[in-house]
């Protein structure tokens, strides 16, 4: 089996498991994954543009790195074209329809990973448990059935490196 059908077959199961769980973040998967929807981002930043010392140079760098963010993850999404889990597996229904045709990687949690390492890079290890609830935001993105969970790994991992890279910008 190749690397690539390895990848395939324990996102399959992963998925197929995660549908059966009862636990908390099962339940509460649809109010995790609204936190996530972009306009908190641009309500929460500007807040903290306006109400904070070193607010506009966290608003600018947020800019810059949420523009480059959907840049690179739409760029991926419309040119690796991975079928959703509805569409990849027999007899599977998500539990939402998702906002777009394709699953990697997974926006609701690069955006999420992104945010907090930005906060966390301009305002101190404050922030860091937040990185707690973009987990839970990855999570609820696989148990709403919209995504597998290499799309919210790779997601996590594309959203703070890109605001580890935009930092030598703006820090």
């Amino acid at each position: 089996m190749s690397v690539l059908e390895t990848i395939q077959d324990f996102d399959h199961r992963s998925l197929l498991l995660s549908q059966q769980s009862q636990s908390w973040g099962a339940r509460h998967r649809r109010p995790i994954s609204r936190t996530a929807d972009g306009h908190w981002y641009l309500i929460l930043g500007s807040a903290l543009g306006l109400f904070s010392q070193s607010g506009a140079q966290f608003l600018t760098h947020m800019l810059v790195a949420f523009a480059v963010e959907r840049t690179l993850y739409w760029s991926l999404k419309n040119s690796l074209k991975r079928r959703r889990p509805a569409a990849a597996l027999p007899d599977f229904q998500s539990h939402i329809i998702a906002s777009d045709e394709f699953s990697f990687p997974s926006g609701h949690t690069c955006a999420a990973f992104l945010f907090v390492t930005l906060l966390v890079l301009h305002f101190g290890l404050w922030f860091l448990p937040l990185y707690a609830w973009s987990v839970a935001v990855g999570m609820s993105r696989v148990y709403l059935g919209v995504h597998f969970p290499t799309d919210t790994v790779v997601g996590a991992v594309l959203g703070s490196s890109i605001a580890l890279v935009t930092a030598q910008w703006f820090l």
